[in-house]
Protein backbone atom coordinates (compact mmCIF):
# COMPACT_ATOMS: atom_id res chain seq x y z
CA UNK A 1 0.00 0.00 0.00
CA UNK A 2 1.12 3.41 -1.05
CA UNK A 3 2.16 6.09 1.86
CA UNK A 4 -0.81 8.51 1.82
CA UNK A 5 0.83 10.67 4.40
CA UNK A 6 1.84 14.23 3.13
CA UNK A 7 3.36 17.54 4.68
CA UNK A 8 1.36 20.76 4.09
CA UNK A 9 3.94 23.81 4.87
CA UNK A 10 4.50 22.06 7.55
CA UNK A 11 1.01 20.84 8.84
CA UNK A 12 1.07 16.54 8.74
CA UNK A 13 -2.03 15.15 7.62
CA UNK A 14 -2.50 11.08 7.23
CA UNK A 15 -3.57 11.54 3.52
CA UNK A 16 -3.73 14.49 1.51
CA UNK A 17 -7.45 14.69 1.42
CA UNK A 18 -8.91 17.68 3.79
CA UNK A 19 -12.48 19.30 3.91
CA UNK A 20 -12.91 22.52 2.48
CA UNK A 21 -14.21 24.91 4.42
CA UNK A 22 -17.70 25.15 3.78
CA UNK A 23 -21.03 23.82 5.25
CA UNK A 24 -19.54 20.15 5.53
CA UNK A 25 -17.08 21.85 8.02
CA UNK A 26 -19.17 24.11 9.80
CA UNK A 27 -19.01 21.89 13.12
CA UNK A 28 -17.18 19.97 15.76
CA UNK A 29 -19.49 17.38 15.41
CA UNK A 30 -19.63 17.31 11.42
CA UNK A 31 -15.65 17.38 11.45
CA UNK A 32 -15.26 14.60 13.88
CA UNK A 33 -17.58 12.15 11.75
CA UNK A 34 -15.18 13.74 8.59
CA UNK A 35 -11.95 12.37 10.31
CA UNK A 36 -14.19 8.83 11.16
CA UNK A 37 -14.90 7.94 7.53
CA UNK A 38 -11.18 9.03 6.53
CA UNK A 39 -10.62 12.05 5.50
CA UNK A 40 -7.34 13.64 6.75
CA UNK A 41 -7.94 17.05 7.54
CA UNK A 42 -10.05 19.60 7.68
CA UNK A 43 -10.51 23.54 7.19
CA UNK A 44 -13.12 25.06 9.60
CA UNK A 45 -15.84 26.88 7.83
CA UNK A 46 -14.56 30.95 7.99
CA UNK A 47 -14.79 32.26 11.18
CA UNK A 48 -15.02 36.59 11.56
CA UNK A 49 -17.92 38.21 13.18
CA UNK A 50 -21.03 35.91 13.03
CA UNK A 51 -22.66 37.21 10.42
CA UNK A 52 -27.02 36.40 9.44
CA UNK A 53 -27.16 33.76 6.75
CA UNK A 54 -30.26 34.28 3.95
CA UNK A 55 -33.07 31.74 2.88
CA UNK A 56 -32.71 30.26 0.54
CA UNK A 57 -29.09 29.89 -0.66
CA UNK A 58 -27.89 27.10 -2.81
CA UNK A 59 -29.13 26.84 -6.71
CA UNK A 60 -27.53 23.97 -8.80
CA UNK A 61 -27.58 23.44 -13.04
CA UNK A 62 -28.06 19.19 -13.27
CA UNK A 63 -26.67 18.13 -16.75
CA UNK A 64 -27.01 14.86 -18.64
CA UNK A 65 -28.73 13.12 -16.04
CA UNK A 66 -26.48 14.00 -13.51
CA UNK A 67 -27.83 16.69 -10.42
CA UNK A 68 -25.25 19.32 -9.05
CA UNK A 69 -22.76 19.42 -11.87
CA UNK A 70 -22.28 22.59 -11.16
CA UNK A 71 -23.17 24.60 -7.71
CA UNK A 72 -24.00 28.22 -7.12
CA UNK A 73 -24.38 28.93 -3.24
CA UNK A 74 -25.09 32.83 -1.61
CA UNK A 75 -23.95 31.82 1.92
CA UNK A 76 -21.43 33.45 3.63
CA UNK A 77 -19.18 32.66 6.74
CA UNK A 78 -20.17 31.30 10.18
CA UNK A 79 -23.59 32.13 11.97
CA UNK A 80 -22.16 30.14 14.84
CA UNK A 81 -20.32 32.23 17.67
CA UNK A 82 -16.60 32.53 17.45
CA UNK A 83 -16.07 31.04 20.88
CA UNK A 84 -18.14 28.11 20.55
CA UNK A 85 -16.12 27.40 17.00
CA UNK A 86 -12.63 27.36 18.94
CA UNK A 87 -13.97 25.38 21.70
CA UNK A 88 -15.26 23.05 19.36
CA UNK A 89 -11.58 23.04 17.02
CA UNK A 90 -9.89 22.74 20.67
CA UNK A 91 -12.38 19.51 21.19
CA UNK A 92 -11.48 18.00 17.65
CA UNK A 93 -7.54 18.13 17.88
CA UNK A 94 -8.01 16.95 21.17
CA UNK A 95 -9.75 13.72 19.94
CA UNK A 96 -8.01 13.55 17.05
CA UNK A 97 -4.01 14.75 17.22
CA UNK A 98 -2.85 12.97 14.10
CA UNK A 99 -5.40 14.97 11.78
CA UNK A 100 -4.74 18.09 10.52
CA UNK A 101 -7.23 20.96 11.64
CA UNK A 102 -6.90 24.48 9.60
CA UNK A 103 -9.07 27.68 10.57
CA UNK A 104 -10.27 29.58 7.75
CA UNK A 105 -10.36 32.90 8.51
CA UNK A 106 -11.80 36.42 7.41
CA UNK A 107 -11.73 39.88 9.44
CA UNK A 108 -11.10 43.71 8.42
CA UNK A 109 -8.68 45.32 10.47
CA UNK A 110 -4.65 44.44 11.85
CA UNK A 111 -6.12 43.99 15.66
CA UNK A 112 -8.82 41.97 14.33
CA UNK A 113 -6.41 39.55 12.68
CA UNK A 114 -4.06 39.88 15.27
CA UNK A 115 -6.77 38.49 17.84
CA UNK A 116 -8.04 36.10 15.85
CA UNK A 117 -4.63 34.39 15.16
CA UNK A 118 -3.91 34.34 18.47
CA UNK A 119 -6.91 32.87 19.58
CA UNK A 120 -6.68 29.76 16.74
CA UNK A 121 -3.66 29.01 17.64
CA UNK A 122 -4.71 28.63 21.51
CA UNK A 123 -7.46 26.30 20.30
CA UNK A 124 -4.89 24.32 19.05
CA UNK A 125 -5.15 24.73 15.07
CA UNK A 126 -2.76 23.25 13.08
CA UNK A 127 -2.59 26.12 10.68
CA UNK A 128 -4.66 29.38 9.33
CA UNK A 129 -6.34 29.74 5.98
CA UNK A 130 -6.94 33.10 4.88
CA UNK A 131 -10.17 33.45 2.91
CA UNK A 132 -9.37 36.14 -0.15
CA UNK A 133 -11.81 34.94 -2.37
CA UNK A 134 -15.75 34.80 -1.16
CA UNK A 135 -17.23 36.42 -3.95
CA UNK A 136 -20.20 38.16 -3.02
CA UNK A 137 -21.42 39.61 0.50
CA UNK A 138 -18.15 39.89 2.41
CA UNK A 139 -16.46 41.13 -0.66
CA UNK A 140 -18.88 44.44 -0.43
CA UNK A 141 -17.61 44.99 3.11
CA UNK A 142 -13.80 44.69 1.74
CA UNK A 143 -13.42 41.27 2.24
CA UNK A 144 -12.76 38.21 0.91
CA UNK A 145 -12.28 39.14 -2.71
CA UNK A 146 -12.05 42.39 -2.61
CA UNK A 147 -8.67 41.47 -1.05
CA UNK A 148 -7.82 38.68 -3.17
CA UNK A 149 -8.25 41.07 -6.21
CA UNK A 150 -5.94 43.85 -5.12
CA UNK A 151 -2.21 42.54 -4.55
CA UNK A 152 -0.88 44.65 -2.33
CA UNK A 153 -3.49 44.52 -0.42
CA UNK A 154 -3.45 40.52 -0.17
CA UNK A 155 0.65 40.69 0.40
CA UNK A 156 0.12 43.33 3.37
CA UNK A 157 -2.49 41.43 5.16
CA UNK A 158 -0.51 37.97 4.53
CA UNK A 159 2.53 39.87 5.85
CA UNK A 160 0.26 40.84 8.83
CA UNK A 161 -0.97 37.30 9.41
CA UNK A 162 2.69 35.84 9.13
CA UNK A 163 3.95 38.14 12.03
CA UNK A 164 1.38 37.54 14.28
CA UNK A 165 1.13 33.42 13.47
CA UNK A 166 3.71 30.77 15.46
CA UNK A 167 1.37 27.96 13.35
CA UNK A 168 1.68 27.57 9.35
CA UNK A 169 -0.50 30.60 6.69
CA UNK A 170 -2.04 29.39 3.98
CA UNK A 171 -3.65 31.78 1.48
CA UNK A 172 -7.04 30.87 -0.57
CA UNK A 173 -7.36 32.99 -3.75
CA UNK A 174 -9.94 34.08 -5.98
CA UNK A 175 -10.48 32.74 -9.27
CA UNK A 176 -12.22 35.90 -10.35
CA UNK A 177 -8.76 37.72 -11.55
CA UNK A 178 -7.27 37.66 -15.25
CA UNK A 179 -4.31 36.30 -14.22
CA UNK A 180 -3.74 34.06 -11.02
CA UNK A 181 -0.32 34.68 -10.67
CA UNK A 182 -1.00 38.17 -9.37
CA UNK A 183 -2.65 36.74 -6.59
CA UNK A 184 -0.43 33.72 -6.34
CA UNK A 185 2.97 35.99 -5.86
CA UNK A 186 1.00 38.86 -3.68
CA UNK A 187 0.75 35.47 -1.16
CA UNK A 188 4.95 34.92 -1.88
CA UNK A 189 5.94 38.46 -1.36
CA UNK A 190 4.07 38.64 1.57
CA UNK A 191 5.14 35.71 3.20
CA UNK A 192 2.80 32.99 3.19
CA UNK A 193 3.41 29.23 4.03
CA UNK A 194 1.85 27.89 1.06
CA UNK A 195 -1.19 28.59 -1.26
CA UNK A 196 -4.91 26.92 -1.73
CA UNK A 197 -6.99 27.54 -4.43
CA UNK A 198 -9.78 27.55 -6.10
CA UNK A 199 -12.39 29.43 -4.13
CA UNK A 200 -16.19 30.00 -5.95
CA UNK A 201 -16.24 31.73 -9.27
CA UNK A 202 -19.00 34.42 -8.94
CA UNK A 203 -22.07 33.96 -10.75
CA UNK A 204 -25.55 33.62 -11.44
CA UNK A 205 -26.70 30.02 -12.01
CA UNK A 206 -29.88 30.84 -13.63
CA UNK A 207 -33.49 32.72 -13.99
CA UNK A 208 -36.77 31.04 -13.34
CA UNK A 209 -38.55 31.46 -16.34
CA UNK A 210 -42.38 31.19 -14.67
CA UNK A 211 -41.83 34.18 -12.90
CA UNK A 212 -38.48 35.70 -13.81
CA UNK A 213 -36.77 35.53 -10.61
CA UNK A 214 -33.11 34.90 -10.31
CA UNK A 215 -32.28 31.87 -8.49
CA UNK A 216 -31.51 30.85 -5.85
CA UNK A 217 -34.10 32.94 -4.80
CA UNK A 218 -34.91 35.03 -1.26
CA UNK A 219 -38.63 36.25 -1.73
CA UNK A 220 -38.76 37.74 -5.23
CA UNK A 221 -34.71 38.96 -5.53
CA UNK A 222 -31.42 37.31 -5.66
CA UNK A 223 -27.89 38.19 -6.35
CA UNK A 224 -24.53 36.78 -7.74
CA UNK A 225 -23.03 34.15 -6.05
CA UNK A 226 -20.18 31.86 -5.75
CA UNK A 227 -19.96 28.77 -8.88
CA UNK A 228 -18.12 25.38 -7.62
CA UNK A 229 -18.59 21.74 -8.23
CA UNK A 230 -17.64 19.37 -10.99
CA UNK A 231 -17.81 22.13 -13.56
CA UNK A 232 -15.57 23.90 -12.40
CA UNK A 233 -12.81 21.77 -12.31
CA UNK A 234 -10.97 22.47 -15.66
CA UNK A 235 -10.94 26.15 -14.35
CA UNK A 236 -9.18 25.11 -11.47
CA UNK A 237 -6.90 22.75 -12.89
CA UNK A 238 -5.78 25.45 -14.88
CA UNK A 239 -4.84 28.40 -12.08
CA UNK A 240 -3.38 25.26 -10.20
CA UNK A 241 -1.11 24.97 -12.76
CA UNK A 242 -0.25 27.84 -13.88
CA UNK A 243 0.76 28.46 -10.51
CA UNK A 244 2.62 25.03 -9.73
CA UNK A 245 4.77 25.40 -12.99
CA UNK A 246 6.27 29.47 -12.66
CA UNK A 247 9.58 28.96 -10.38
CA UNK A 248 8.74 32.02 -8.52
CA UNK A 249 6.52 30.27 -6.71
CA UNK A 250 8.08 27.89 -4.48
CA UNK A 251 5.22 27.31 -1.75
CA UNK A 252 3.33 24.40 -1.87
CA UNK A 253 -0.39 24.44 -2.83
CA UNK A 254 -4.07 22.83 -1.51
CA UNK A 255 -6.07 22.53 -4.86
CA UNK A 256 -9.83 22.77 -4.87
CA UNK A 257 -12.43 22.98 -7.15
CA UNK A 258 -14.39 20.43 -8.38
CA UNK A 259 -12.68 17.84 -7.07
CA UNK A 260 -15.40 14.22 -6.82
CA UNK A 261 -13.32 11.20 -6.82
CA UNK A 262 -9.60 9.69 -6.78
CA UNK A 263 -9.09 10.36 -10.73
CA UNK A 264 -10.14 14.03 -9.66
CA UNK A 265 -7.87 14.18 -7.00
CA UNK A 266 -4.91 12.61 -8.68
CA UNK A 267 -4.94 14.94 -11.54
CA UNK A 268 -4.93 17.72 -9.46
CA UNK A 269 -1.84 16.15 -7.10
CA UNK A 270 0.25 15.87 -10.73
CA UNK A 271 -0.44 19.01 -11.54
CA UNK A 272 1.20 20.61 -8.31
CA UNK A 273 -0.70 19.98 -5.22
CA UNK A 274 0.30 18.58 -2.00
CA UNK A 275 -3.51 18.23 -0.58
CA UNK A 276 -6.45 18.81 -2.10
CA UNK A 277 -9.84 20.46 -0.09
CA UNK A 278 -13.07 18.67 -1.60
CA UNK A 279 -16.90 20.40 -0.39
CA UNK A 280 -19.26 20.12 -3.64
CA UNK A 281 -18.54 16.30 -3.44
CA UNK A 282 -19.56 16.15 0.33
CA UNK A 283 -22.82 18.16 0.02
CA UNK A 284 -23.70 15.70 -2.68
CA UNK A 285 -22.98 12.12 -1.23
CA UNK A 286 -21.92 12.49 2.11
CA UNK A 287 -18.59 11.91 4.13
CA UNK A 288 -18.04 8.67 3.09
CA UNK A 289 -16.87 9.42 -0.90
CA UNK A 290 -13.55 9.60 0.71
CA UNK A 291 -13.28 5.91 1.01
CA UNK A 292 -13.16 5.63 -3.18
CA UNK A 293 -10.61 8.16 -2.98
CA UNK A 294 -8.71 6.43 -0.29
CA UNK A 295 -8.57 3.12 -2.12
CA UNK A 296 -8.41 4.71 -5.73
CA UNK A 297 -5.47 7.08 -5.19
CA UNK A 298 -3.56 4.55 -3.11
CA UNK A 299 -4.51 1.51 -5.88
CA UNK A 300 -3.42 4.05 -8.50
CA UNK A 301 -0.38 4.67 -7.42
CA UNK A 302 0.97 1.44 -6.58
CA UNK A 303 0.26 0.30 -10.52
CA UNK A 304 2.48 3.05 -11.28
CA UNK A 305 5.22 2.18 -8.68
CA UNK A 306 5.38 4.82 -6.66
CA UNK A 307 5.77 4.02 -2.74
CA UNK A 308 4.23 7.68 -1.76
CA UNK A 309 1.99 9.89 -2.88
CA UNK A 310 4.73 12.86 -2.83
CA UNK A 311 6.04 11.28 -5.74
CA UNK A 312 3.09 12.17 -8.12
CA UNK A 313 2.77 16.19 -7.20
CA UNK A 314 3.91 17.91 -9.47
CA UNK A 315 4.51 14.81 -12.10
CA UNK A 316 2.72 16.53 -14.55
CA UNK A 317 3.32 19.98 -14.64
CA UNK A 318 6.53 20.10 -17.22
CA UNK A 319 3.78 18.96 -19.67
CA UNK A 320 2.20 22.00 -19.58
CA UNK A 321 3.60 25.23 -21.83
CA UNK A 322 2.54 27.89 -23.47
CA UNK A 323 0.52 27.22 -27.07
CA UNK A 324 3.96 28.74 -28.72
CA UNK A 325 6.05 26.37 -27.35
CA UNK A 326 3.48 23.29 -28.84
CA UNK A 327 5.22 21.09 -31.28
CA UNK A 328 3.20 22.28 -34.79
CA UNK A 329 4.39 19.17 -36.53
CA UNK A 330 2.71 16.75 -34.32
CA UNK A 331 0.02 15.33 -35.93
CA UNK A 332 -3.23 12.31 -35.56
CA UNK A 333 -5.84 11.28 -37.45
CA UNK A 334 -9.38 9.70 -36.56
CA UNK A 335 -10.01 6.15 -36.61
CA UNK A 336 -13.15 4.39 -36.34
CA UNK A 337 -13.45 0.77 -35.45
CA UNK A 338 -15.63 -0.71 -37.86
CA UNK A 339 -16.36 -4.12 -35.42
CA UNK A 340 -17.71 -1.51 -32.35
CA UNK A 341 -19.92 1.54 -34.61
CA UNK A 342 -23.43 1.30 -33.89
CA UNK A 343 -24.17 3.57 -37.06
CA UNK A 344 -25.36 6.61 -34.85
CA UNK A 345 -23.73 8.83 -37.28
CA UNK A 346 -23.07 11.19 -34.55
CA UNK A 347 -19.10 11.88 -35.57
CA UNK A 348 -20.34 12.30 -39.29
CA UNK A 349 -22.84 15.24 -38.40
CA UNK A 350 -20.10 16.67 -35.45
CA UNK A 351 -17.48 16.64 -38.29
CA UNK A 352 -19.82 18.16 -40.85
CA UNK A 353 -21.46 21.02 -39.35
CA UNK A 354 -18.90 21.20 -36.01
CA UNK A 355 -15.41 20.46 -37.41
CA UNK A 356 -13.61 19.91 -40.86
CA UNK A 357 -16.04 18.01 -42.85
CA UNK A 358 -13.13 14.72 -43.27
CA UNK A 359 -15.70 12.13 -42.49
CA UNK A 360 -18.34 10.73 -44.35
CA UNK A 361 -20.94 8.65 -44.71
CA UNK A 362 -22.17 5.98 -47.63
CA UNK A 363 -25.33 3.98 -48.52
CA UNK A 364 -23.49 1.02 -49.49
CA UNK A 365 -20.37 -0.98 -48.22
CA UNK A 366 -18.01 0.93 -45.66
CA UNK A 367 -14.92 2.91 -47.33
CA UNK A 368 -11.54 4.45 -46.40
CA UNK A 369 -10.12 6.96 -48.76
CA UNK A 370 -6.82 7.59 -50.11
CA UNK A 371 -4.65 10.32 -51.86
CA UNK A 372 -5.28 13.58 -52.62
CA UNK A 373 -8.65 14.91 -52.48
CA UNK A 374 -10.37 18.10 -52.91
CA UNK A 375 -12.02 18.28 -49.61
CA UNK A 376 -13.52 14.77 -49.36
CA UNK A 377 -15.70 16.02 -53.10
CA UNK A 378 -13.54 14.01 -55.33
CA UNK A 379 -11.46 11.47 -53.21
CA UNK A 380 -9.89 8.10 -54.62
CA UNK A 381 -11.39 5.34 -53.13
CA UNK A 382 -10.94 1.62 -51.51
CA UNK A 383 -13.77 -0.98 -50.51
CA UNK A 384 -13.07 -2.17 -47.62
CA UNK A 385 -14.81 -4.62 -45.20
CA UNK A 386 -18.80 -5.18 -45.45
CA UNK A 387 -20.60 -2.63 -43.51
CA UNK A 388 -21.47 -3.78 -39.40
CA UNK A 389 -24.83 -4.90 -38.46
CA UNK A 390 -26.50 -4.87 -35.41
CA UNK A 391 -28.01 -7.64 -33.39
CA UNK A 392 -31.07 -7.81 -35.77
CA UNK A 393 -28.99 -8.42 -38.77
CA UNK A 394 -29.72 -4.58 -40.18
CA UNK A 395 -26.86 -3.09 -41.98
CA UNK A 396 -25.10 -0.22 -40.26
CA UNK A 397 -22.96 2.10 -42.34
CA UNK A 398 -20.08 2.98 -40.63
CA UNK A 399 -18.71 6.84 -41.25
CA UNK A 400 -15.40 6.63 -42.97
CA UNK A 401 -12.40 9.24 -42.43
CA UNK A 402 -10.61 10.80 -45.21
CA UNK A 403 -6.93 11.12 -43.51
CA UNK A 404 -5.90 13.68 -45.74
CA UNK A 405 -8.36 15.88 -44.59
CA UNK A 406 -8.33 14.83 -41.03
CA UNK A 407 -6.46 17.20 -39.22
CA UNK A 408 -7.06 15.84 -35.85
CA UNK A 409 -9.41 18.07 -33.73
CA UNK A 410 -10.63 14.99 -31.75
CA UNK A 411 -14.62 16.39 -31.95
CA UNK A 412 -15.46 13.00 -33.38
CA UNK A 413 -13.75 10.47 -30.58
CA UNK A 414 -15.32 13.00 -28.37
CA UNK A 415 -19.18 12.59 -29.46
CA UNK A 416 -19.18 8.92 -30.04
CA UNK A 417 -20.84 6.64 -27.34
CA UNK A 418 -18.97 3.66 -27.92
CA UNK A 419 -15.93 3.99 -26.07
CA UNK A 420 -12.82 3.22 -27.82
CA UNK A 421 -14.67 3.09 -31.32
CA UNK A 422 -13.23 6.27 -32.55
CA UNK A 423 -9.07 6.58 -31.82
CA UNK A 424 -6.84 9.16 -32.63
CA UNK A 425 -3.91 7.65 -33.87
CA UNK A 426 -0.36 9.08 -34.41
CA UNK A 427 1.06 9.71 -38.03
CA UNK A 428 4.68 10.16 -38.95
CA UNK A 429 4.96 12.67 -41.30
CA UNK A 430 8.32 12.26 -41.37
CA UNK A 431 8.93 15.69 -39.91
CA UNK A 432 11.40 16.66 -37.19
CA UNK A 433 9.66 18.53 -33.77
CA UNK A 434 9.02 22.84 -34.53
CA UNK A 435 7.40 24.95 -32.81
CA UNK A 436 5.69 28.19 -33.43
CA UNK A 437 8.64 29.64 -31.81
CA UNK A 438 11.15 28.06 -33.27
CA UNK A 439 9.66 29.40 -36.65
CA UNK A 440 9.69 32.63 -35.10
CA UNK A 441 13.12 32.71 -34.54
CA UNK A 442 13.90 31.60 -37.64
CA UNK A 443 11.72 34.20 -39.12
CA UNK A 444 9.57 31.68 -40.75
CA UNK A 445 6.36 32.71 -38.84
Amino acid sequence: MADLSVNMAGIESPNPFWLASGPPSNSGEQVMRAFDAGWGGAVWKTLGEPIVNVSSRLGAIDYGGVAMAGLNNIELITDRPLEVNLKEIYEVKKKYPGHAVIASLMVETKEDWRDIIKRCEDSGADGLELNFGCPHGMCERGMGSAVGQEPKVLTEITSWAKEFATIPVLIKLTPNVGDILDPGLAAVAGGADGLALINTIKSIIGVNLDDLTLRPTVGAESTNGGYCGPAVKPIALHMVGALARDERVNIPISGIGGISDWRDAAEFIALGSTTVQVCTAVMHYGFRVVEDMLDGLSNYLDEQGMPSVNDLIGKAVPGFKEWGELDLNYNVVAKINADTCIGCQLCYVACLDGAHQCIHTHQGPCVAFHGESDHGMNPRIEVLAPVNHDPNGNALFVPSVDEVECIGCNLCALVCPVPGCVTMVPVDNGKGRESWNDRMAKGEA
